[in-house]
């Protein structure tokens, strides 16, 4: 019964700094809010404001649920410790294994929310955007794009976020050359953004009949999705619009007919597609946003004071350094650059097992931020 104990005071002890957690939050500032947003949407005439009460209904959808994952991390503790006394009282060693699995997926979850307060960005709360390239070397580095894409898909699926394919651009003999994905959750950006940069692969290629191992690169921006809420000022003359025809496969990633969009920002030379919706008016949306998207992240990251401000030369794609290195051959692990973070399992990594880099990027900016 000693392990028993030991976990009884372990788990008490959670207690505090549950609390801490609920005043980091403000959840009884949360509470209050919603109350008040309730009376407003009882109102006579809320809905009279189309624009305006969305944007309370946002606001109070958010805030709920905030409130419910707090409690429900709560109320998780409470139940273990009950579960751990009751174990105690009836000298029940057999219920071992299943409190200390419990106990351990409770503290992982509590490390989770920890880390969400750590996103203070004014994006961070906002849907993600992610557009990924092939680097040079063909057939090799256009299959590695097509892995990285399908590994953020699978992270996405796990965190029971929405996934919608904007645009994808086959590779030649296989892979993908471009795509960009539209990422819809809470926090999705403020997860995401740590991914932005170049991911290195090391393999013995499938494509090589020699059977040697090669190096690829494949780059990946994300940005935040701009609400309609956050005005831009973007001048109609500035955009040059070209339709085109689908290419790819088709199927379920592309249609195939000549409603593809291509948007061309003339001052900055930006170029933002969309082939992936029904129609002509639907690609030329989801494109725009993509353009804004770009254009306020490059501004806010540039500390720029217009858009207007953004110079053509800082928008080509700069491949720097690797922010991340994924090695299949001799050994199998995958390193950080920027955290040390490293994780053997590379498999699990492909599948979308990520948050461990995700998590040490966000820990290790809030240091620097405190220094």
């Amino acid at each position: 019964m000693i392990i028993l104990d030991e976990l009884r005071v372990e788990m008490t002890g959670y207690r505090k700094e549950m609390t801490e957690l609920a005043d980091v939050l403000n959840i009884s500032g949360a509470e209050k809010r919603v109350a008040e947003l309730a009376e407003e949407t009882a109102k006579e005439g809320f809905w009279d404001d189309l624009e305006n009460s969305q944007k309370v209904l946002k606001e109070q959808k958010s805030l709920e649920r905030k409130i419910e994952k707090y409690n429900k991390l709560n109320e998780r503790l409470e139940d273990l410790i009950t579960l751990i006394e009751l174990s105690i009282e009836e000298d029940d060693e057999s219920s071992v294994d299943e409190i200390t699995t419990e106990a351990d997926s409770f503290k992982k979850k509590l490390e989770e929310e920890k880390l969400s307060t750590l996103l203070t960005g004014e994006y961070d709360n906002s849907n993600a955007i992610l557009t990924f390239h092939a680097g040079a070397g063909g057939t090799e580095a256009q299959d590695w794009a097509e892995m990285l894409y399908r590994m953020y898909n699978h992270w996405a699926e796990r965190h029971d976020y929405k996934v919608t394919l904007m645009d994808y651009l086959d590779g030649d003999d296989a892979g993908l050359k471009s795509a960009s994905i539209l990422i819809e959750g809470e926090n999705a950006y403020g997860y995401m953004k740590s991914e932005s940069g170049v991911h290195r692969l090391v393999r013995i290629s499938p494509f090589d009949a020699s059977g040697r191992r090669h190096t690829s690169f494949a780059a990946l921006e994300v940005m935040p999705e701009i609400d309609d809420s956050i005005e831009v000022d973007i001048r109609p003359e500035d955009i040059e619009m070209e339709v085109y025809r689908s290419s790819g496969a088709g199927g379920q990633k592309v249609n195939k007919t000549s409603s593809a969009v291509r948007l061309i920002h003339k001052p900055t030379g930006i170029v933002c597609a969309c082939q992936t919706q029904r129609s002509q008016v639907q690609n030329r949306e989801y494109a725009m946003r993509m353009l804004i998207s770009k254009l306020v992240e490059i501004k806010e990251r540039e500390h720029l004071e217009k858009i207007s401000d953004i110079k053509g030369e800082q928008l080509q794609i700069a491949w720097g350094a690797q922010i991340r290195s994924y090695v299949f051959m001799p050994y199998t692990l995958v390193k950080d650059h920027r955290t040390g973070f490293e994780m053997g399992n590379i498999q699990a990594v492909m599948d979308g097992d990520i948050d461990g880099f995700i998590n040490a990027y966000l820990k290790s900016k809030a240091l620097e931020n405190n220094e």
